[in-house]
């Protein structure tokens, strides 16, 4: 999870540090950051350690990062070429302040780096839909309440273990684990065995 830090003070430039592993977009952004005059680029790196010893050194406002780097402790604007919804709802669940694509002129880029230093989170509007669509795939079922048993069975179907088997270990009719299965299938929206493993998963209800 990245660390709370705070805002850029008003009146000053926005300390930005540019972290991206190909040179030439590298040297795109930071074009676009020097063209500015309310921006101080004050460092550029083109991994993960160069960033986060850059960020120790020059403790820039706002991290500009090409790729996922964790713990940077500054704010930060993800870019990415095609991220994908949960790629970029986890970038924002971790604490990153901005998502962008690499579709973004050197403008919006900009604004995004000035907004963020404000306090401002900012999303490139062609990933709004598909953000939208991972809050809501997630947020009404992200952890359906289960009952324990209904857990404990949850937990003996990813093993492998039939209907008979799972209440042989539960000390239960199979019946009685039939009707639990049914509830697991519901609460997780699917219809049979494999998908409620897949979905469980998915969800994190199996770690």
């Amino acid at each position: 999870m990245l660390s709370e830090v705070p805002r850029a003070e008003p009146g000053r430039r926005v300390r930005v540090l540019a972290a991206e592993a190909e040179p030439l977009y590298r040297d795109a952004v930071v074009r676009a950051i020097r063209e500015r005059p309310e921006l101080e680029l004050v460092a550029s790196a083109g991994d993960g350690r160069e960033a986060l010893d850059a960020i120790g050194a020059a403790r820039p406002d706002v991290a500009v990062v090409g790729g996922t780097l964790d713990g940077l402790g500054t704010r930060v604007v993800m870019i990415a070429a095609r991220p994908g919804p949960e790629e970029v709802y986890t970038a924002l669940a971790d604490g990153a302040a901005g998502y962008l694509t690499r579709d973004a002129d050197a403008r919006e880029l900009c604004d995004a780096i000035t907004a963020v230093a404000r306090g401002a989170t900012v999303l490139a509007p062609e990933l709004q839909g598909c953000v939208a669509e991972e809050i809501r795939l997630r947020t009404p079922h992200a952890r359906p309440l289960m009952t324990e048993r209904e857990g404990q069975t949850l937990r003996l179907i990813a093993e492998g273990l039939s209907a008979p088997a799972i209440g042989a270990t539960l000390h239960l009719s199979t019946s009685t684990v039939k009707t639990h299965l049914q509830h697991i299938y519901e609460k997780l929206g699917v219809s049979e065995r494999a998908a409620a493993v897949a979905e469980a998963m998915r969800r994190g209800l199996l770690e």
